[in-house]
């Protein structure tokens, strides 16, 4: 079989998407469904079934997909392995700006763990526009928030969504509540506003960004109480807890990777490096 059209599979398995998966492959979509063509016509069964207007995978696709793993991350083993080990890995992360300090370190320490000779670039921003650099090939890995039971990436922690502020601040007794919230395609921003609304708290929006670190320091400020994840919320924060305030969803952060020919980070080393943060991030919870 075609190693590529069984790394085109994988990213489609990965992203749910055929248009997704051609960004990451960098091919049209009609050039992947030709690939799924080729491969139905080797194994002779479909491997895809139309739901819809979304495609699943067949029992056969499944099966498929589970070896595609294990021959592509062969196949890119095997390339490494031939390959001069004194040369330098780069390897470009992405991470969102909120959790720049409580988790992009834990990853930073695995990943100095994992290899000998690596240089880490960093790159933060919202997790919709890391998934768009990730399917163009300008990240290796990226660490996205998801929709809880997702099967997108691997999963790394499970933050639940919280209203922060100072301690002792009165912000939530008054009249109108100072709020700070990210931007729209933040689910923590639908839930907070939505709420609100549903509770008739009366709300004024101080600042609204994808900076975390501008929403961090007008709460800081005492100017505004913070819709984020309670990973987030740090030390000279605090949870805010009032009858006025409706409760924020469950948040899953995943790191995600590339699908892309002979990258130096596989979905095997991405699934190890998951299991070595998760217990990395058990013992420090101990």
């Amino acid at each position: 079989m075609d190693i590529e059209s069984l790394r085109s599979l994988l990213a489609f398995v990965e992203t749910g998407s055929i248009t997704r998966a051609a960004k990451q492959a960098f091919r049209t979509q009609a050039a992947i469904s030709m690939q799924m063509k080729k491969l139905e016509m080797e194994l002779g069964k479909p491997i895809f079934v139309k739901n819809g207007r979304n495609l699943n995978l067949t029992a056969e696709g499944q099966q498929l997909a589970r070896y595609a793993r294990r021959l592509v991350s062969l196949h890119d083993e095997t390339l490494l392995a031939v390959k001069n080990k004194s040369i330098k890995h780069v390897v470009r992360v992405g991470c969102p700006d909120d959790y720049v300090d409580a988790v992009l370190p834990k990853l930073v320490n695995v990943l100095n763990d994992t290899f000998d000779e690596i240089e880490i670039q960093v790159v933060c921003g919202p997790s919709y526009q890391l998934r768009i650099m990730l399917d163009s090939g300008q990240l290796d890995l990226a660490i996205v928030s998801r929709v809880p039971a997702s099967e997108e990436g691997f999963l790394l922690l499970r933050g639940q969504g919280i209203w922060a502020g100072l301690k002792n601040s009165i912000l939530v007794e008054r009249d109108v509540i100072p709020i700070t919230v990210f931007e729209k395609d933040c689910k923590f921003h639908q839930a907070a506003i939505e709420g609100l609304i549903k509770l008739a708290t009366p709300f004024n929006i101080v600042v609204m960004s994808q900076s975390f670190s501008a929403q961090k320091s007008v709460i800081l400020g005492n100017q505004a109480i913070g819709a984020m994840a309670d990973i987030s919320c740090e030390s000279p924060l605090v949870k805010v807890e009032h009858a006025k305030l409706p409760s924020l969803p469950v948040v899953e952060l995943a790191l995600i990777i590339a699908n892309i020919p002979n990258a130096f980070i596989t979905n095997d080393l991405a699934f190890t490096l998951a299991r070595k943060f998760e217990h990395a991030n058990l013992h420090e919870e101990e």
